[in-house]
């Protein structure tokens, strides 16, 4: 099982949401959730008893790297690792190569977050233990992206046949690239609300578009009355190249309580987090708030994705 690496960008192993369809993997993911969250703490604790999780964070994370902690904890393993680059040896200059051997020498399984594209890859083909990506640049978040989808099916009790919108930064939002990957393998209509400079890159979605129906707009309103689902993006700040153009964006969509009235009764919100102020707090407390529940099963997620992972005939 050592070679089994965890991914959503596509081409790297096809063990991953490219596969979903004819693997049944997201099933597998679901119901190995489903289980996961049914079991007493004590027999929890057996599923990774023994078993060491090392995080390499080379960019500020809270909920991603903390739910790997508590995920881990909770199925009775243990983490270490790199939560802040500054007082690590890449300070005096260290590789991400050596860096990535060494941790994979002190655990059974790594999760790696970085700011360069294609750093997920780069990590797969020279760790000797499972890689899984939390974050990989501009590209994709897979663990993010599975939990997106676990939450659309627990709270709507289906993914196929909804009508979902993508609201915000749609263009360097690595949470939206994984999400669509993934839906492209049910039958959704998909709606992709940004500002025209924030559209999903074309390169980013050549294959994706071969298997999801979806249209660009730039008017929320025009779509909200029928969505089943809206998940909001926030601008990413961090990552436009000139500041005049984040500012020129900021602030585009604010989903407040006079946008909940134009929503369908049982239409949920998402917020993959953190959020700015892309969502009102008054939002919160509404029956449509989806997005800390979200965050919840987050951790059940990641937890059984470490049982499937570090337990060679699963759990």
């Amino acid at each position: 099982k050592k070679n089994i690496k965890i991914f959503i960008d596509k081409p790297i192993i096809q063990y991953s949401i490219e596969a979903a369809k004819k693997s049944k993997i997201f099933n597998k993911i679901f119901v190995s959730t489903d289980k996961i969250m049914k079991l007493n703490p004590t027999e929890r604790r057996e599923i990774c008893k023994g078993k060491t999780l090392a995080y390499l964070f080379y960019e500020p994370s809270t909920r991603t790297r903390l739910s790997f902690d508590s995920a881990i904890a909770s199925v009775g393993g243990n983490s270490l690792g790199i939560s802040d680059i500054t007082s690590s040896s890449t300070q005096k200059g260290e590789s991400l190569a050596d860096t990535v051997r060494i941790m994979s020498i002190y655990s059974d399984v790594l999760v790696l977050r970085h700011t360069l594209d294609g750093s997920s890859r780069f990590a797969a083909e020279i760790s000797e233990k499972p890689v899984i990506n939390a974050g990989s640049g501009t590209e994709e978040h897979p663990t993010q992206a599975i939990q997106d989808l676990y939450t659309i099916k627990k709270e709507k009790k289906k993914i196929d046949g909804l009508k979902i919108g993508i609201v915000g930064d749609l263009k360097y939002g690595r949470t939206v690239y994984s999400l669509l990957h993934g839906l492209g393998n049910y039958d959704v209509d998909v709606r992709l609300i940004s500002p025209e400079s924030l559209r999903v890159r074309s390169d980013s979605i050549y294959e994706i578009k071969k298997k999801l129906d979806f249209t660009e707009s730039t008017n929320i309103e025009e779509h909200i009355d029928e969505l089943d689902v809206l998940y909001v993006t926030r601008i990413q700040k961090e990552r436009f190249p000139d500041e005049e153009e984040y500012l020129k964006v900021k602030g585009s969509y604010v989903v407040g309580l006079d946008l909940l009235k134009q929503m369908k009764d049982d239409s949920i919100i998402l917020h993959p987090l953190p959020r700015m102020d892309e969502i009102s707090t008054d939002v919160d407390n509404t029956k449509h708030a989806k997005y800390f529940e979200q965050a919840e099963y987050g951790k059940h997620i990641r937890a059984a994705l470490l049982g499937l992972i570090l337990n060679e005939n699963g759990f």
